[in-house]
């Protein structure tokens, strides 16, 4: 199905036939990606002396609860709430839901200290002059156990915070990642990508989003898209989401 959208002025052809899913799922498995050290997601149904809330049970309808953390669980999109002292929530960041995307694929450099950084250098060499209102980031080596991964204390790769500022001065208002954080995993609290790109605590930028925990398959080119950003209406400081892709025709 061929559609024609407008935004910001500007006509796109997009077949929405042919979505682009980038999320994970959130699964009640340990087969799932997680990190921060969350106990695998659960999802049960509930139970009292009067009720089953599962059909297979015995009961009339199925009505689980789920325990979950956005951060540690699957695809999630966040705001400047995750590192402020006051309340902001993503589902105030977000109030409209296109955006023209920009997908480029990195290798991060190794550093002495064991790291692997997606440095300013790494980020210049594959945008070049290129820009959008979203930054897709697909890590290489593409490894499908990204989809399966605990990434619980194996120090991932991470963005260095000059890369983050080049995204920032290019004008990258959502800024979507396949893995579980902007930042090192254990940098004493810094969180130095984060503040940048929020401009926190100077200036906060309340409309800006990081996505998370994303995972791009390899059969996706890069190069233009429009990307549909969606998240469940949690007044969180951050949401599970659902980012899709459509090339642009």
């Amino acid at each position: 199905m061929l559609a024609e959208i407008t935004h910001k002025g500007k006509t796109y052809s997009v077949n929405l036939s042919n979505p682009i899913d980038i999320s994970m799922p959130l699964k009640a498995s340990k087969d799932a990606a997680s990190a921060w050290y969350v106990d695998p997601l659960i999802i049960e149904p509930v139970q009292t002396e009067q009720f089953t809330g599962s059909v297979a049970l015995g009961g009339s309808v199925n009505f689980n609860n789920i325990f979950f953390n956005p951060h540690g669980h699957g695809t999630h999109t966040e705001c400047v709430g995750h590192i402020s002292k006051e309340f902001y929530s993503v589902n105030d960041a977000l109030k409209t839901f296109f955006f023209t995307a920009e997908l480029i694929s990195v290798t991060p450099e190794k550093w002495a200290n064991g790291d692997e950084v997606i440095t300013l250098k790494v980020i210049e060499e594959a945008l070049k002059d290129k820009s959008a209102e979203a930054i897709v980031i697909r890590t290489l080596p593409n490894l499908k156990d990204k989809q399966h991964k605990n990434y619980s204390a194996t120090n991932p790769p991470y963005l260095a915070a000059e890369a983050v500022k080049f995204i920032v001065d290019k004008g990258f208002e959502h800024l979507l990642i396949d893995l579980p954080s902007v930042d090192r995993e254990m940098d004493e609290g810094v969180l130095a990508a984060h503040h940048l790109f929020w401009n926190y605590p100077t200036a906060p930028n309340t409309q800006k989003t990081i996505t998370e925990f994303i995972f791009v398959s390899d059969e996706v080119a890069d190069g233009g898209y429009l990307l549909n950003l969606q998240i469940a209406p949690f007044e969180n400081d951050a949401s599970p989401s659902k980012p899709i892709l459509y090339k642009i025709k």
